[in-house]
C-alpha cells in the first residue's frame, strides 16, 4: 500500500500510541537523508542551466524544493508501505514476525536497483508494531526534459522510464509499478515457502503482466524511435531552412553591397570617362599651343639670328667705312684754297658721316627694343611652355587613375559576368532618372474650355 509518509514518524522521532517504545531498538534503519539535500544534489544543475537561459528574473526559481512544496502538479516525494500477512498469521513478536522482517530486508536490497528513477531518501523496517512492516520514501524524477528544468520532479515520467505507460484509468502507471512491485515481493516469499493469497483481487499472473508490458514497451519503443527519427528529421529540415535562409540573407546583403559598388563604380566609370574625353581635349589643346610656342619661339630665335646677321654686317660696314676710299677725307690740292676745300670736301663727307650715324642710331635703338620685347616673349612663352607642361603630367597622372577605375570595374564584370554588371548599372541609372524626375519641380496648366 502507499501513503502520504511521515519521514520523522518514520525514524521514531516520536511515538505514536500503535508502537512499542520498548521494542523500537529492533526498527532497522536503511537510511535517512535530509530531503532538501537530496533535492540539491538532483536538481541543483539543472535549476541553474534553467534560471541561466531566462531572461526574465520573475521566471527564475530560487528553490525548486519549495516550489514542488507549494505547487500542486506534483508531491514532493512518494511513500511505499509494504506489510506481509497481519497481526493473527504474521505477529511481530512470533517467529513468522521475524520471518516476514527478514523477507522485508531482502525485499528492501534491491529496491533501489529495480528502480534507479525513484531516489530513495528514507527506509525504516519498523519492528514496534504490531505487524512488520517496511516504509519506503522516495523522490520520483525524470531527465531529459524539454519543458522547465531538464531534470524534475515527476512520478509518471519516472514509471515510464521503468517501462511502465499509462492504459486504462484502472492501468496507470503508478497501478502497474505497484502491481509489478508485488509480484517482486510475492518471488521472494516464495523462495521462503510462503505463498501469495489474492483475497479478493482480480489481478492477472505475473507473466501475463510481464508479457504485456514488454509488448506494450516494444510498441512504445518503436514509436519512440519513429517519432525520435521524424523529430530528428524535422530538426534537420528546420536547420536546413534556418542555414537557407541565413544563406539567403547573407546574398541578399551580400548582393545589396554589390548593387551599391556596382552604382557606384558606373556613376564613378562614367565620371570618370567625362573627365577623361575633357582632359584628353586640354590635352590636345594644351599640345597644339605647345606647337605654337614652340613655332613662336623657332621664329623669334630666327629674328634673333637676323638681328645678330645684322649686328655682323654693321660692324662690317664700320670696317668699310675705315678703309673704303669714298669714306676717307682726300687730301686738299695744291692750289685748292681752304674755303673751297671745306666747301666741296669735308662738308659733304661730314653730312654723309651723320646720315649714316643717324641711321645707325636708329637701327641700334630699334634692334634694342626689338631684342628687349623679344626678350620678354621668349621668357613668358617658357614660362607658359612650362606650365603646359606641368599640366599635361598632372593630367597624365588623372589618366592613369581613371584607367585603374576602369581597370577596376573590368574586375568586378570578370567577376560577376557583364552582362549582370550591365544589368545592374541599366536599373541604378533608371532609378537615378526616376528620382532626377521626381526633384523637377511639376509644372501646372489650366485647362480651360
Amino acid at each position: 500500500m502507499t501513503g502520504k509518509g511521515s519521514v520523522n514518524h518514520n525514524s521514531r522521532k516520536f511515538h505514536a500510541k500503535n508502537t512499542d517504545p520498548e521494542r523500537s531498538s529492533l526498527n532497522v534503519e536503511y537510511c535517512n537523508e535530509n530531503i532538501k539535500d537530496v533535492y540539491h544534489e538532483l536538481f541543483d544543475e539543472a535549476l541553474a542551466w534553467y534560471n541561466e537561459k531566462q531572461t526574465r528574473s520573475d521566471r527564475q526559481i530560487d528553490d525548486y524544493y519549495e516550489k514542488i512544496c507549494s505547487g500542486k502538479q506534483e508531491k514532493p516525494f512518494h511513500e511505499i508501505i509494504i506489510q506481509i500477512g497481519n497481526k493473527d498469521d504474521m505477529g511481530a513478536k512470533t517467529e513468522d514476525g521475524r520471518l516476514a522482517a527478514g523477507i522485508l530486508d531482502e525485499y528492501m536490497q534491491d529496491f533501489q536497483r529495480r528502480n534507479p528513477t525513484l531516489r530513495v531518501f528514507s527506509a525504516h523496517l519498523h519492528m514496534d508494531e504490531v505487524t512488520p512492516h517496511l516504509h519506503i520514501d522516495f523522490i520520483p524524477y525524470t531527465t531529459g526534459s524539454k519543458r522547465g528544468l531538464e531534470t524534475r520532479v515527476s512520478l509518471k515520467k519516472a514509471l515510464a522510464e521503468l517501462g511502465f505507460k499509462g492504459g486504462t484509468r484502472s492501468e496507470t502507471e503508478r497501478n502497474q509499478w505497484v502491481a509489478a512491485e508485488k509480484e517482486q515481493l510475492a518471488e521472494i516469499m516464495l523462495r521462503h515457502d510462503i505463498e501469495w493469497e489474492k483475497k479478493g483481487t482480480h489481478e492477472k499472473h505475473l507473466s501475463v503482466l510481464d508479457f504485456e508490458k514488454r509488448e506494450r514497451q516494444k510498441e512504445v519503443e518503436e514509436l519512440e524511435q519513429t517519432i525520435s527519427g521524424g523529430r530528428e528529421e524535422l530538426a534537420d529540415l528546420i536547420y536546413r531552412q534556418t542555414a537557407a535562409e541565413q544563406e539567403t540573407e547573407q546574398i541578399r546583403k551580400e548582393g545589396e553591397e554589390i548593387r551599391k559598388e556596382v552604382s557606384e563604380l558606373s556613376a564613378t566609370n562614367h565620371l570618370l570617362k567625362e573627365q577623361t574625353e575633357t582632359l584628353a581635349e586640354d590635352k590636345e589643346k594644351l599640345l597644339s599651343e605647345n606647337e605654337k610656342l614652340e613655332k613662336q619661339q623657332k621664329k623669334l630665335q630666327q629674328e634673333l639670328n637676323k638681328m645678330v646677321q645684322s649686328k655682323e654686317v654693321m660692324e662690317r660696314n664700320i670696317h668699310a667705312y675705315d678703309e673704303d676710299v669714298k669714306w676717307q677725307l682726300a687730301e686738299p690740292g695744291a692750289l685748292m684754297s681752304a674755303k673751297a676745300y671745306r666747301d666741296k670736301k669735308a662738308l659733304p663727307l661730314v653730312e654723309k658721316l651723320k646720315e649714316v650715324v643717324k641711321s645707325l642710331t636708329i637701327k641700334c635703338v630699334q634692334l634694342a627694343e626689338q631684342c628687349k620685347k623679344l626678350t620678354v616673349k621668349v621668357d613668358g612663352q617658357q614660362k607658359q611652355i612650362s606650365r603646359l607642361t606641368d599640366k599635361v603630367m598632372e593630367q597624365s597622372d588623372i589618366i592613369d587613375r581613371l584607367q585603374g577605375k576602369v581597370s577596376d570595374l573590368g574586375r568586378l564584370e570578370r567577376h560577376l559576368g557583364r552582362e549582370q554588371v550591365q544589368s545592374i548599372v541599366e536599373r541604378t541609372k533608371a532609378l537615378e532618372q526616376a528620382e532626377r524626375a521626381n526633384k523637377r519641380p511639376k509644372r501646372a496648366f489650366d485647362i480651360s474650355r
